[in-house]
């Protein structure tokens, strides 16, 4: 990701009251959008690009079958999505409910709430790279030379010649790219690969690794900022 990374949102509605709130706010919160004004062209644009947010009209017509093709997706990443209702309700992959008549005040309200979303999946799944091989020891305390190649709020990414038992925690300690000090770390084998790729979540980071971890993943994300205070 570069500095001038910016979110992304598909806005699907078409109802122009909606479109010239919503957008200026976009505009604001510095998330580049497309728009499509019936849900039913907007499938395809799905997968153009990273959709990291979606404002749906469900008063449109087919809004509610657009929503499950959302909820179909494959990907582990979805988009936050924000809907905009002339009633309250409760819709399937829902996270924000924005009531019309849609004003400045409660788009911009919702829209914090969905960035603030946005904010937490795309450090949840961002990964960055490291390639330091490192000697980890796994439950029958055995040593297991392995590579770490990336690493995220989440977990880590490795690498190894030794077959890596899914469910097993490995322990070993790791060196950050322009870190000092090296970080302890205790992480469960989730998944593996027939090529020696594995993933792998946190079990247990001690205090200080934890802050030293979390200081050098805020150095290195690159979200554009918005144009105003959120």
């Amino acid at each position: 990701m570069t500095p001038e990374m910016a979110f992304e949102c598909l806005l699907v509605s078409p109802d122009p009251a909606v479109f010239t709130t919503m957008d200026g706010i976009l505009h604001d919160f510095s998330i580049a959008t497309k728009v499509c004004p019936y849900p039913s062209r907007a499938g395809h644009l799905l997968s153009e690009g990273s959709t990291d947010l979606i404002v749906i009209d469900l008063e449109a017509e087919n809004a509610s079958e657009f929503l499950q093709q959302i909820a179909g997706r494959t990907r582990t990443q979805k988009p936050t999505v924000l809907a905009v209702s002339g009633a309250d309700c409760v819709a399937p992959g829902v996270h924000v409910i924005l009531r019309k008549p849609v004003t400045h005040e409660s788009g911009l309200t919702s829209l914090k709430a969905a960035y603030s979303r946005m904010v937490r999946d795309y450090r949840k799944h961002t990964r960055f790279a490291v390639m330091t091989p490192v000697a980890a020891t796994d439950d029958d305390n055995r040593t297991v030379q392995v590579t770490v190649t990336n690493i995220g709020e989440g977990g880590v990414g490795l690498t190894s010649i030794d077959t890596l038992r899914i469910g097993g925690i490995l322990s070993f300690r790791t060196r950050l790219p322009e870190l000092k000090n090296e970080i302890s770390i205790q992480a469960r084998v989730l998944w593996t690969r027939p090529y020696g790729a594995a993933g792998c979540q946190f079990v247990h980071i001690g205090q200080f690794d934890l802050q030293l971890l979390h200081a050098w993943l805020e150095s290195r994300y690159r979200i554009k900022k918005p144009l105003i205070p959120v």
